[in-house]
């Protein structure tokens, strides 16, 4: 690969920040509603993120969960609603603000999106060389020391290629932290692992937000592995904030949906069949009775 890259005008100084302990919460959504023309995706939620925790957002495909996601970045705004990180509305940022907001957050993306042209190393020091007026040999220990973190400073060199699934998801974890983010964000990261993998991975996520300092959102449909790690849950359903709480409060769940979701039955409120006409009608005709 050349060695001539894209520089950008603004560069900040890289140090170790931990995050003050603060009473108000790192991420807030405040009555947040969402529509794509008229097609409404989010309607009302109301959800914060308290600095030092990690956060699982659940619900089935199409609920909302990566929208939420986009919008905390700044990618979407509310249809109505606030967001606010740290402190910040993030629909009144200008590009500059935008862009300084969201070099404090780290995003591991579904399957890990390496750069699959870079080495391992490279990926992980991509930020730095970026965003960053580091020296080559600061990068070097510090990319060695994140590899380390996840277990894999003995794949620097390797290509994406080369990886398996879990070792790709690890590699794009420790790209995510690169930069000691204040919030780390992870869409489906446990989506096509092994157990194996899953269990590190999830050990490494908590593990890490807790030595970082930093907030977590994890999106995700893993409902046990996640459970072992998060301290709060929200479930979206259709848009909406149906029930939240700590993991024992949604193990322990009675109500229907979030039963149905955590113990994985085919059928309940989220039925089985797609809605139909009765079937004996359609196999005997109109005609025909119980």
């Amino acid at each position: 690969m050349s060695s001539a890259r894209i520089r950008r005008p603004q560069k900040y100084t890289y140090k170790r920040e931990l995050q003050p302990v603060s009473a108000d919460p790192l991420v807030k959504l405040s009555n947040v509603n969402f529509a794509y023309d008229s097609r409404p995706i989010l309607t009302g939620i109301n959800m914060e993120i308290p600095r030092g925790k990690v956060v699982a957002i659940m619900g089935i495909s199409g609920s909302g969960k990566t929208t939420t996601l986009r919008l905390i970045g700044g990618q979407l705004k509310p249809t109505s609603g606030e967001v606010h990180v740290d402190g910040q509305l993030v629909s009144a940022l200008d590009d500059q603000d935008l862009f300084s907001m969201r070099r404090r957050m780290g995003m591991l993306f579904q399957f890990g999106a390496l750069f699959t042209d870079m080495t391992v190393f490279d990926n992980v020091a991509f930020q730095m060389r970026e965003h960053t007026d580091l020296s080559e040999d600061m990068i070097q220990d510090l990319v060695m020391m994140k590899l380390n973190a996840v277990g894999l400073r003995g794949a620097s060199h390797m290509m994406p290629s080369e990886l398996s699934g879990g070792m790709a998801r690890r590699v794009a974890l420790a790209r995510a932290i690169a930069l000691d983010p204040m919030l780390i964000m992870y869409d489906e990261p446990f989506a096509g692992l092994d157990p194996i993998s899953l269990a590190v991975v999830g050990q490494l996520i908590r593990t890490l937000n807790d030595a970082l300092g930093a907030s977590s959102i994890i999106v995700t449909h893993d409902v046990q592995e996640s459970l072992k790690i998060v301290d709060y849950v929200y479930f979206v359903s259709e848009g909406k904030i149906v029930a939240e709480g700590t993991a024992d409060d949604i193990r322990n769940s009675t109500a229907p949906y979030i039963h149905q979701f955590v113990w994985g039955e085919a059928d309940g409120p989220v039925a089985f069949q797609y809605p139909a006409s009765p079937y004996r009608t359609e196999i005997f005709g109109e005609a025909a009775h119980a």
